[in-house]
């Protein structure tokens, strides 16, 4: 191998090192978060969707006073859970972030120390 080929090598494994390389991984980082927070807000909307559906119907199955009051009466508790439930999701992308920002800044004091090594 000649001269040129290796220095042409070497600086392709160079680049390789300093730029393909981290971003390969801080996009596959950023593939998984999204997938994560997807999957976190899609559980979300369809808890939710479910439950106002439950609502819907029973505010449509009323057929007397008595109905009513249950119906009243469960509105509580299901607001309860609805803020609860919120609570928790709100925590879950709360989460999700700050792993996110961990990791990111793991890859980027890892690509410092990289680029460092390699001059």
């Amino acid at each position: 191998m000649s001269k040129s080929e290796k220095a042409t090598e070497k600086a392709t494994q160079q680049f390789e090192a300093l730029f393909i390389t981290p971003a390969r991984a801080y996009g596959s980082l950023t593939l998984e978060y999204c997938e994560k927070l997807l999957a976190t807000q899609l559980n979300a909307v369809r808890t939710y969707t479910e439950l106002s559906l439950a609502q819907a119907r029973a505010w449509s199955d009323i057929k007397d006073a008595e109905g009513l009051k249950q119906v009243v009466e469960s509105q509580q508790k299901v607001a309860q859970d609805l803020g609860e439930r919120l609570q928790g999701d709100t925590r879950k992308v709360v989460t999700l972030g700050q792993e996110f920002l961990q990791k990111g800044q793991k890859l980027a004091e890892e690509n410092v120390k990289t680029a460092s090594s390699a001059k």
